[in-house]
């Protein structure tokens, strides 16, 4: 399986959520592991909020981040540049999608185009999820 991770999915990696161990489960059977370099920003960011939040300790941030920081290297890290932000552009007004949500699902498409088989699509938005299967993507809870 070819799997792409948006943040909502990479994030259940390193803080319990609903949802953490589909996700877990999903990365140990996948062949690839995708996601975008906005994912990033946007992990550090997550897992931040949560522990200003209350959600995790200081403990389990700082392990949240290491865990993080080792797996990112791993993971095949899709760029954006200005075709991919173009082609967001067009699946905001075709999907009524927000911005970075857009640039995940054009990372994603664009992945499964360039190698030719089903990409499956890791997140936990109703919409994206939606949008994600108009593309022709998997998403995590059909598989």
């Amino acid at each position: 399986m070819i799997l792409y991770l948006d943040t909502s999915a990479l994030v259940k990696l390193y803080a319990q959520e609903a949802g953490s161990k589909i996700v877990r489960q999903a990365v140990a059977d996948a062949n690839l592991i995708a996601t975008s370099l906005l994912s990033y920003v946007e992990t550090r960011s997550a897992l931040a909020r949560k522990r200003r939040g209350g959600e995790i300790g200081a403990a389990d941030l700082k392990r949240g981040k290491q865990a993080f920081e080792r797996d990112w290297v791993r993971l095949h890290r899709l760029p954006i540049d200005e075709a991919s932000v173009r082609k967001a552009g067009e699946m905001c007004d075709e999907h009524a999608l927000r911005a970075f949500d857009a640039l995940h699902l054009a990372a994603a498409d664009s992945l499964q185009a360039v190698l030719r088989t089903t990409v499956t699509f890791a997140c936990f938005d109703g919409a994206l999820n939606v949008a994600a299967q108009a593309r022709g993507l998997e998403t995590l809870s059909q598989t």
